[in-house]
């Protein structure tokens, strides 16, 4: 884990709402780390809905596999969680850990093992010793609280500087709610579905349909909307869990996405992942700076976003913005290996709200040292214009640096 806090950290961290029907507690297994928590042991509520997206990689790893054969029943008991090992690429003895994982926890909280979602993160290819779970299973059932949600997102990081947790509250025919989030990555991160691993609660009395509906639509514009390295996880895992304990409070059951009394909801549900996915991007290992990519006048927003995450992907924009130069020379090269449509003469660019070029030329009041002091900025607004259309989309990266080099040069030693 990584030691030193990134620069680009929030100022201030949110104070976490207890949500009823959620219980919480973290412990030392010794899974990797030492003398640091390593496993979150999260209990729901009998009726609890879950929804959930992961990794599109065709290599996924044993804990999103058996999270994929038991969401279909909707339904959740309990959450574990391990951080220093990904029990990816592990064969056999990989799913044998799950079962073992999802046994212990089901005993110590009383449900049936189908009932338990799992997810791992860290080393790809060493086996996981479930086996030490064992001795601190049960003691985390019995000390899990309302609450923790900070030491839980501190419990599941790997190279990540800081926790990363966020909340927000909505209006469900005339009850407040509340929606609570938790995330962990800071490299190999290039979202298909989800993020490395991000877990969301709330009391709302949402169904599972719902739900699945619902995170899927958001998870398109969040955390799928972020790339740190262009490299999409086996373990990426994003999961939502609703207790529907505000039915208590009044809140009205919802079966439906659709229905019009989840608009709040929908609104402040899209708030807590924004927040989280912008902080993954925050914490980006090596970073030095926040880089929000416009791309706007392309043919589509599904064109946009490819030319937007080639831009963001891109080894020579990210290294020129960690060295504070405005190269839009690699934007356009970025722009015109996207394989989407474009037009050299109609672009134009801007860094830090600057244009820089205009319809395929260096604008012609470019000024070098202005530019220059914009670049030195922590948070850098790139923006393209194609000339081509109405689509538009937008993607949030950050700078490369020698850091980066060393943290996973090091990784697994």
């Amino acid at each position: 884990m990584a030691s030193a806090v990134s620069p680009l950290a929030p100022k201030s961290v949110p104070s976490m709402p207890v949500i009823a029907g959620v219980r919480l507690a973290t412990a030392q297994a010794g899974i990797r780390y030492a003398n640091r928590t390593d496993v979150l042991l999260v209990l729901f509520g009998e009726g609890t809905a879950a929804a959930g997206v992961f990794t599109r990689s065709k290599c996924p790893s044993a804990p999103v596999e058996w999270c994929r054969a038991h969401l279909k029943a909707g339904k959740a008991r309990a959450l574990v969680v391990n951080s220093g090992n990904a029990n990816a690429f592990t064969g056999k003895s990989g799913r044998d850990a799950t079962k073992l994982t999802a046994t212990l926890a089901a005993k110590a909280a009383g449900c049936k093992a189908n009932e338990v979602f799992l997810a791992s993160t860290g080393v790809i290819g060493e086996p996981l010793d479930a086996r030490k779970f064992g001795p601190v299973m049960s003691g985390l059932a019995a000390r899990s609280a309302s609450g923790g949600f900070h030491d839980a997102a501190k419990a599941i990081m790997t190279t990540d500087t800081f926790a990363k947790v966020a909340t927000a509250s909505a209006v469900i025919g005339g009850t407040k709610v509340t929606i609570n989030g938790i995330a962990k990555g800071a490299g190999m991160i290039a979202p298909d579905m989800a993020t490395m691993l991000s877990f969301i609660f709330t009391d709302a009395p949402v169904s599972a349909s719902a739900l699945q509906s619902i995170l899927k639509d958001t998870v398109a514009d969040t955390f799928n909307a972020v790339t740190i390295d262009g490299d999409t996880s086996t373990s990426d895992t994003l999961m939502a869990f609703a207790t529907g304990t505000a039915v208590m409070r009044g809140a009205p059951k919802i079966t439906k996405a659709g229905d019009s009394r989840l608009k709040g909801f929908r609104k402040a549900f899209h708030a807590v992942l924004a927040d989280l996915s912008e902080q993954v991007a925050r914490d980006g290992e090596g970073a030095r700076k926040l880089v929000e990519i416009e791309v706007e006048g392309a043919v589509s927003k599904t064109s946009a976003r490819k030319i937007a995450m080639s831009i963001a992907n891109s080894p020579l924009v990210k290294t020129a913005i960690a060295g504070e130069d405005a190269n839009w020379g690699r934007v356009v090269m970025a722009v015109g290996k996207a394989g989407e449509p474009a037009n050299r003469d109609k672009l134009s660019i801007w860094f830090g709200g600057i244009r820089v070029a205009h319809k395929g030329a260096r604008d012609p009041s470019y000024d070098e040292a202005k530019v220059s002091a914009r670049m030195k900025e922590p948070k850098i607004f790139l923006r393209v214009q194609l000339g081509l259309g109405r689509g538009r989309d937008r993607v949030l990266t950050c700078d490369l640096t020698k850091e980066y080099v060393a943290i996973n040069g090091d990784y697994r030693s």
